[in-house]
């Protein structure tokens, strides 16, 4: 219970700080303890509330759902229909693949100034992009490539961009937890620990948000994106 309220509320710091993170610290940090797929019931009520939040407070909701309801759909039936093996399996690739998507995560977020703009591509691209983000989060539980590098190339100012994060996040969110519901193992869904998981999420959104006024966001990022990069690196490696 300790690492659960501790991993939480790391993770809400670093959403609150950065705007995202919450679900990959989470899967990241209770995978090395706990079964991939038990750690991904628990993120399931934390993720979901603090990204209808995040969803929310923003001013261009419809707008943003028009234009990117092909990376939802795409999100949504790479979830429920992945090729690759899914968290319930228990499959021994899932921790190495886990931890090569946290490299990749982190590696983008060093280098995100280079992305390039998707420009007349995004009509084909959305859907591509939300397939392969939603295949992922099928077998690893993580919702954020290649969807937050994506958007990033969609040139939205910083309020469009937040909201956009928090549309994707909550529609892989719930494809997840339908995906586990439908794979026949409920056993893995623990709504308890789902529930008590939400507070220290929300504390830890709330501190975020009061560092993120008093410190250099951008040295706070280099090191949260490095230390991402090891994480990964340690998960992808070890026996």
């Amino acid at each position: 219970m300790e690492i659960i309220i501790s991993v939480f509320l790391l993770a809400g710091i670093i959403k609150g700080v950065i705007g995202l993170g919450l679900p990959t610290i989470a899967m990241g940090l209770l995978s090395t303890t706990m079964e991939p797929a038990i750690a991904a019931s628990i993120l399931i009520i934390p993720s979901l509330v603090t990204n209808i939040w995040q969803l929310l407070i923003g001013p261009q909701f419809i707008a943003l759902i028009k234009r990117l309801w092909g990376l939802m759909v795409g999100i949504t039936v790479g979830t429920l229909w992945s090729f690759l093996p899914s968290l319930t399996e228990n499959s021994g690739w899932t921790q190495p693949a886990l931890g090569c998507v946290l490299v990749l995560y982190g590696i983008w977020g060093l280098l995100a100034k280079m992305m390039p703009s998707s420009g007349k591509s995004e009509r084909w691209l959305s859907p591509v992009v939300g397939y392969l983000t939603g295949v992922i989060t099928a077998a690893t539980g993580v919702f954020v490539i290649p969807a937050v590098p994506y958007l990033q190339t969609l040139k939205l100012n910083k309020d469009e961009l937040i909201q956009a994060l928090g549309l994707a996040f909550t529609v892989s969110t719930l494809a997840l937890a339908i995906k586990l519901w439908n794979s026949g193992q409920q056993e893995y869904i623990d709504y308890g620990l789902s529930f008590i998981a939400l507070l220290p999420a929300l504390v830890g959104m709330y501190l975020g948000q009061y560092l993120r006024k008093i410190m250099n966001e951008s040295v706070f990022r280099r090191c949260f994106f490095s230390g991402l990069v090891l994480l990964g690196m340690y998960m992808a490696i070890k026996p």
